[in-house]
């Protein structure tokens, strides 16, 4: 980092350096933006593969169910989708369908399974949500614990400069950039947190409507099985 000095002369100073010479409570303010960072890219890594998987598991399974004739049938085939938020909706419509079945001869009871398939749907959903708080959180916060370490610096900046003797660039410069580090760390954890919050949150409304349509044809397909 090259800062320009009023003299014509050039006080450089690399990003290390910077961070070495902070205080010890501008470093903690790095250290728990850095950890807020590393926190937020493993959720991002993390989801993006889960939704990638669940997404192909999703088509996949679709084509299966619906080529099926009994819900006997795909209850056999969904072993192998495991992955699929559609398949979890499944197990608890298929599950439901078997405890009438067993009790009662017959599915006696549609209400009954319809909110079983809603239950496996708000699961899900909550699978799919899991540490999306932890995003949010990133997105929302640390643009502000950037700022109170600029801040604290930019204080001990101006306590260093009225020690000094001489109001100079030379004498504030460096305390200015170390506490603007942490604003600019601030902003480099809460961007992409708050660019894939919303990418992600996007994904799981895809999921959710997704679902939705197929507890309609979970029905029409149970419907279809046991008709007499």
């Amino acid at each position: 980092m090259t800062i320009p000095h009023v003299g014509g002369l050039f006080l450089q100073l690399s990003l290390w350096d910077l961070v070495e010479s902070s205080g010890p409570l501008p470093k903690a303010v790095m250290v728990i933006l850095l950890i807020f960072s590393l926190l937020s890219w493993s959720i991002i890594f993390s989801k993006w593969a889960v939704f990638r998987q669940a997404r192909s598991a999703n088509r996949a399974f679709l084509r299966s169910f619906r080529k099926a004739a009994a819900l006997e049938a795909v209850a056999m085939a969904s072993e192998q989708y495991r992955r699929s938020p559609l398949v979890v909706v499944f197990d608890f419509g298929y599950n439901e369908v078997a405890r009438q079945m067993k009790s009662r001869g017959s599915v006696t009871n549609p209400l009954a399974l319809e909110r079983t398939l809603q239950l496996g749907l708000s699961e899900e959903i909550t699978r799919l949500e899991r540490n999306m708080s932890l995003l949010a959180t990133t997105a929302t916060v640390s643009p502000f614990i950037g700022l109170f370490g600029t801040v604290w610096g930019i204080i001990d900046a101006f306590q260093q400069l009225s020690t000094a003797g001489a109001a100079s660039l030379r004498a504030v410069a460096p305390g200015i950039s170390e506490a603007l580090i942490t604003t600019a760390l601030g902003l480099a954890a809460a961007i992409p947190a708050a660019i894939f919050y919303n990418v992600f949150g996007s994904a799981i409304k895809e999921f959710g409507s997704r679902m939705e349509d197929f507890i309609l044809e979970f029905l029409n397909l149970m419907e279809r099985s046991f008709e007499s």
